[in-house]
């Protein structure tokens, strides 16, 4: 008899659970239909599927913006300083440095500092890049970028970018590279 009861209410609860997943499943319809909307609207606040000015659909748009904030300190063997000011020209929604420049910026400095090091003759390959995130940079903040060499060998060569505050020093992003230099053909 215990067992009798026991399966019967074990059947009321399933059945009591159903139902509560079905209610819960209208709700969550009701739910995903207000996050979409929120979503589509946040994208088109963006910008997305809009069409570009035709200035910015040039080839190379991207890499000579970036080098147009990059202003160079000091280049030595295996380092490289430099320093740029966030400009709204490269902010995020948020009104912080674009995550998406910062890894141009980072790559670009890393490419820089390799060729320090290695032949013009050799050719580099970005085999790994990693890059974090430590803090925001508003527009009008000074980041000093500092670009050395963790590691240089034959065919391998690691790099490490920096990117601080100035003035305060506070690292706000960090960045390590990875190329790999093709052998020169000695045909």
């Amino acid at each position: 008899m215990a067992s009798t009861s026991t399966s019967s209410s074990s059947s009321s609860s399933s059945s009591s659970s159903s139902s509560s997943l079905i209610r819960s499943s209208a709700s969550n319809t009701d739910e995903w239909n207000l996050r979409k909307k929120y979503v589509e609207g946040f994208l088109q606040r963006l910008g997305a599927s809009k069409d570009l000015p035709e200035t910015h659909q040039k080839k190379g748009f991207v890499s000579d913006m970036m080098r147009n904030l990059l202003k160079v300190d000091r280049i030595g063997r295996g380092r490289i300083v430099c320093h740029l000011t966030v400009k709204r020209l490269v902010t995020n929604a948020y009104g912080t440095f674009h995550g998406g420049t910062v890894a141009g910026v980072a790559e670009l400095i890393a490419i820089a500092c390799a060729r320090t090091v290695v032949d013009e003759d050799r050719k580099l390959f970005l085999g790994e890049m990693s890059l974090s995130y430590l803090s925001a940079s508003a527009i009008n903040v000074e980041l000093e970028i500092d670009g050395c060499i963790v590691k240089s060998g034959r065919n391998v060569t690691t790099t490490s970018v920096e990117f601080r505050v100035r003035g305060t020093k506070k690292v706000v992003y960090t960045a390590r590279a990875t190329f790999f230099t093709a052998p020169v053909s000695k045909v």
